[in-house]
């Protein structure tokens, strides 16, 4: 007898054969489980699914179309990312501004934003972007500048000038390594005037990522671990020791 698990697979790996793409939430009502499951079931399963835009391609999609970067991280630790925004999310609160940082950690802390929460949402990712004007009590921010394929993200003077013209209640700040000593850095130096310029405007910044990240540097400083009010993943939300 056929499993459950591998009859959604079979299901989901067919209808992407007939249309090629699925948004996150069709590809749940149409195999009638949670967004968490189909994300897991992506998750665990790289050599048939992945992640682009925002949506589920055949993993061929994923590896022959841009930003390579972008789509391979969305596969990465979806499930991880996802309980790490679901924590992050008990920070924000009604009439909240809140800044959504690039890449693909911070997608899913749209889906738990309250549906009578009207709130006011800044980024400068695209990815980013398609999922928040999708949600009709969210005013949306985008940032311009240069665009970067390698992060689907906007950095420049133009992103700047408009950012600190912007009040912001919550920044929420992704990073590819963390590390105690030698603190939050990011693959791409591009996106770190950006993070910054946020963290310093905003009444409080969270750092969310999922644990795979901790313990790694990589290239980019933007901001010391105690810069940050705590450090939220999938396992629970840290406080920082904040220097007087």
């Amino acid at each position: 007898m056929v499993s459950r698990k591998a009859k959604r697979i079979a299901d989901l790996s067919e209808a992407l054969q007939e249309r090629r793409v699925l948004r996150l939430k069709e590809a749940a009502i149409l195999l009638n489980v949670s967004e968490m499951t189909v994300r897991r079931d992506v998750a665990e399963n790289p050599g048939q699914f992945g992640y682009l835009g925002g949506h589920i391609v055949p993993a061929f999609d994923v590896a022959n179309d841009g930003p390579y970067e972008l789509a391979k991280a969305a596969d990465s630790h979806a499930a991880a990312k996802a309980e790490a925004c679901a924590r992050a999310a008990r920070h924000i609160g009604p009439d909240d501004t809140i800044f959504i940082d690039c890449g693909t950690t911070l997608i899913s802390l749209i889906d738990y934003v309250p549906e009578d929460y009207a709130i006011t949402a800044i980024c400068y990712a695209l990815n980013v972007a398609e999922k928040l004007t999708r949600r009709p009590n969210i005013s949306v921010v985008m940032l311009g500048g240069l665009y970067y394929p390698a992060s689907a993200s906007f950095s420049g003077p133009a992103g700047l000038d408009t950012l600190g013209q912007l009040g912001i209640t919550t920044a929420f700040i992704s990073a590819a390594g963390v590390d105690l000593d030698r603190g939050a850095t990011c693959a791409h130096f591009h996106e770190a005037p950006v993070k910054q310029k946020a963290m310093s405007l905003a009444r409080k910044s969270f750092l969310v990522v999922d644990t795979s990240k901790i313990g790694k540097i990589k290239p980019a400083f933007f901001a010391p671990i105690e810069a940050f009010e705590a450090i939220i993943t999938e396992e629970g939300e840290t406080a920082t020791v904040k220097t007087v």
